[in-house]
């Protein structure tokens, strides 16, 4: 039997250390790896059960956060939460900016989302019980 038990998304972003202190600061995440000790470009950060790979490429390779490309594609990722609600008033007083309020979505899910430093929009929630 197979036993997928997690993803992981990996962003390309403009610059690492930025990036990094978005999620810390921010979002309460951890540095779970960060890389190569001598000149870094790629981290995981992660908060519970979830992790996200931010690297930095080139300057010339730029982040393309999925709304870049596409309006009907807004996210570039789904980070589900029991409680959407508690966790948008934890960073609310963390002075997180939100691309949109907590709210019940046309798809039934509860949320609310956030855009990070690089552009990428990232959903907190749930279906709508």
């Amino acid at each position: 039997m197979t036993n997928l038990t997690h993803i992981w998304p990996f962003f390309i972003v403009a610059n690492l250390k930025t990036s990094v202190s978005f999620y810390v600061d921010k979002l309460g995440f951890e540095i779970r790896y960060i890389g190569p000790d001598d000149d870094p470009y790629w981290a995981i950060v992660g908060r519970d059960n979830i992790s996200i790979m931010l690297k930095a490429i080139t300057p010339d390779v730029k982040p393309i956060p999925n709304h870049t490309r596409h309006e009907w594609a807004p996210w570039d990722a789904y980070i589900s939460t029991a409680e959407p609600d508690n966790l948008f008033d934890e960073y609310r007083s963390n002075d997180v900016s939100f691309s949109k309020s907590i709210h019940n979505n046309s798809d039934n899910l509860r949320g609310f989302e956030i855009e990070d430093a690089d552009g990428y929009v990232l959903f907190f929630g749930r279906p709508n019980l």
